[in-house]
């Protein structure tokens, strides 16, 4: 196996942060929306507004970075970013004072 392939420099995880408007109906749609299309790519819920998403590489945080950035929505702030896997081992994540542990990388599935 090769083992730049599992390299903590290497493998990603994607970080999308919103703050989206929710005073009106069609506001309220737009967001839920925006959040099924972040569940429908294989994000995963870190807070109400992160969302989270491993990656194999960085080419492959490029594509989903892409496909957020094609379905943002017409209203709020939205961040994207990424960051290694190295980096996401680093943060300290806390739950009323009680420090918690991170969240697994779900198994990825490799077609040859």
């Amino acid at each position: 196996m090769n083992q730049e392939r599992f390299n903590a420099y290497r493998v990603m995880w994607v970080l999308v942060l919103f703050d989206l408007p929710t005073e009106t109906k069609t506001e309220r749609k737009a967001a839920a929306r925006f959040r099924k299309k972040l569940l429908d790519d294989g994000f995963t819920m870190f807070q109400f507004s992160i969302y989270m998403r491993h990656c194999a590489s960085r080419e492959n945080a490029k594509v989903h970075i892409k496909r957020v950035k094609s379905f943002l929505p017409k209203w709020g702030k939205v961040c994207i970013f990424d960051i290694t896997d190295k980096q996401f081992g680093m943060m300290e994540i806390f739950h009323a004072r009680k420090e918690i542990e991170k969240p697994q990388p779900v198994q990825q599935l490799e077609l040859f």
